[in-house]
């Protein structure tokens, strides 16, 4: 049997093949897998990051040093760089991880935390973003800003909305080959010619640190067990955004909602997913 001719796959085909990825398929693939993620991170996000990977079947390792970013990267199945709180020698890790994880065809994730704030930020997060990550998450600030736009959120917080950015996102993903996520009220993912709108989520989210950081952490889960990158990106803001709305409707504040977001986190299953699930 020959196999050299491959059916031609349509836009539907490929559209319900990221549906799937996203609603439930690649949750499994990364239970099945619990893939390595290198992160990169910063101070404040380490123990929630770290939590929310366990949570959903990932193992996470928080490893920032210069002198052995390199070798780690090559156990991961994914490295994710978040530049929340920068200094020089991390600046040098996550470039000496980056140039690793290209050589080594490991996908690596950017957020580029309140990039567009102050002139050394901007020019770290131009410099990564110049390394061609696989995905590339913000707000929509954080977004406008990469592209060299009128960003600059307030701190790391996004002083747009995320539809704001779409066209922006689209343009720096075609201009880059990455997929970039924004994240907002609506998340929206592009890979320069299509995109998905994720509409899950709770208000109550922007009162918890770091669950932007958590959404970037996620997305290098689901590349690390092997998604695509746009499925990976739809899949882990999908994750999130659903075990958040269903944790939030629990919780009576941003204490609460931090502890059943895990719990959430870990009894997502496909029919959730399914259920709660708000993707087009």
């Amino acid at each position: 049997m020959h196999h050299d001719a491959q059916p031609e796959r349509s836009n539907a085909d490929d559209a319900a093949g990221l549906t799937e990825a996203a609603l439930g398929g690649g949750l499994e693939r990364v239970r099945a897998t619990a893939p390595l993620v290198h992160n990169i991170t910063n101070f404040v996000v380490m123990n929630t990051t770290a939590n929310a990977l366990l949570a959903i079947g990932a193992s996470p390792a928080m490893v920032h040093a210069v002198e052995e970013v390199e070798a780690f990267v090559h156990h991961a199945a994914a490295v994710v760089i978040n530049i929340g709180t920068l200094s020089e020698p991390w600046s040098e890790a996550m470039r000496r991880a980056v140039e690793t994880a290209n050589a080594a065809g490991v996908p690596w994730v950017l957020d580029p935390v309140a990039a567009g704030v102050t002139p050394y930020r901007s020019a770290i997060a131009a410099d990564l973003v110049a390394r061609r990550p696989t995905v590339i998450r913000g707000n929509a600030s954080e977004i406008l800003a990469l592209a060299g736009g009128t960003g600059g959120g307030k701190g790391v917080d996004s002083t747009h909305g995320s539809t704001a950015a779409l066209d922006v996102a689209r343009r720096l993903a075609a201009a880059t080959g990455s997929t970039v996520a924004i994240t907002g009220e609506v998340d929206h993912v592009t890979d320069g010619s299509n995109v998905a709108s994720i509409a899950n989520g709770h208000a109550m989210m922007a009162k918890v640190t770091g669950l932007g950081c958590t959404a970037s952490a996620l997305i290098g889960a689901f590349l690390g067990a092997g998604l695509a990158p746009m499925a990976a990106a739809m899949a882990a803001l999908t994750a999130l955004g659903v075990a958040g709305e269903v944790a939030a409707a629990q919780s009576l504040g941003p204490g609460s909602l931090q502890l059943n977001l895990l719990d959430q986190l870990y009894r997502l299953d496909r029919t959730i997913l399914t259920r709660y699930g708000r993707l087009k």
